[in-house]
């Protein structure tokens, strides 16, 4: 079955700004009005970016609320909702399908990682229970296990998984899984540095981690892209290739949010155990925000 992407282009995995009392809602109603006017077409809320594990369920669901009213249907809301526990994840996406998202993003457990057998049962598991479209997330690096292609076509014939976001960073693997799954399983590229390639070989955007800063410049390689000029999309790249690779000088969301912060856009600090990045670090991603033309406050 041909599966139809919840959105085209680049989706912003959010970050979620906090003051010393708990979350900023002022600071995060224009950041979604900041990547509005960048052209961005989705947003990606409670997703790693946003320290969704840092969050009670309280401030999860309140910010669920909050950017879904706060888009008003002008982008499309997908909601992190990846857990290690099965039922949590199911109950995070009933909320998330009542507040009124337009898709889920679950990613593989973590800690206690499964089988691919496991994970065929755990993603189908919220699936078959909620009628929101769900894109799944393989981030190995980060989970500690990976979606195999053949697991990829499995879950592709499940009417309710929607796609993929990719972020293995292995383009062969993920070249076998396109061409296994066809039009049955939509990609999207789970790392900015991958973009490229990946739309290359048919993924529809990315979920994007360095439009939370550059909204504008993000959307535009994916629109070169989805028109196919991708002598123009490679020119344009390469002018932030750096910058992608720096804002994962250390642990993400950690040098973005001193990336924006820098930026003047007083996100606040990450919270633990996430923490500010270190000065050497902190000055080599100065330079490379000057290198593209960022203003700095120093």
């Amino acid at each position: 079955m041909s599966k139809t992407p919840i959105f085209t282009g680049s989706c912003t995995a959010i970050v979620t700004p906090y003051t010393q009392n708990g979350i900023d809602y002022k600071k995060f109603g224009e950041l979604i009005e900041h990547q509005y006017a960048g052209g961005t077409s989705a947003i990606l809320v409670c997703g790693t970016t946003g320290e969704n594990p840092t969050h009670s369920e309280e401030e999860h669901n309140t910010l669920v609320e909050y950017c879904i009213k706060k888009t008003a249907g002008r982008m499309k809301v997908i909601v992190g909702v990846g857990a290690n526990n099965t039922e949590h994840a199911l109950q995070m996406s009933v909320h998330a399908k009542d507040a009124g998202a337009d898709g889920l993003l679950m990613v593989t457990p973590y800690y206690n990682k499964t089988s691919q057998k496991g994970l065929i049962e755990h993603f189908s598991y919220v699936a078959d229970r909620v009628s929101c479209p769900m894109i799944l997330y393989n981030v190995p690096s980060r989970t500690g296990i990976g979606i195999s292609p053949k697991t990829y076509k499995a879950l592709s014939a499940h009417p309710n998984i929607c796609g993929v976001k990719e972020a293995s960073g292995n383009i062969a693997e993920y070249a076998m899984s396109r061409a296994l799954c066809g039009d049955d399983l939509v990609f999207w590229s789970g790392n900015d540095s991958d973009t490229l390639p990946m739309m290359a070989l048919g993924a529809y955007g990315v979920i994007s981690v360095a439009s939370n800063i550059i909204p504008d410049a993000v959307s535009k390689l994916c629109s070169l892209c989805l028109d196919g000029d991708f002598r123009a999309a490679t020119e344009h790249y390469f002018v932030y290739a750096d910058f992608f690779e720096k804002l994962f000088i250390e642990t993400n969301p950690m040098p973005l949010k001193a990336a924006m912060n820098l930026a003047g856009m007083n996100v606040g600090k990450p919270r633990l155990p996430l923490v500010d990045i270190s000065d050497a670090n902190r000055e080599i991603l100065i330079a490379s925000m000057q290198k593209i033309g960022l203003s700095v406050s120093l």
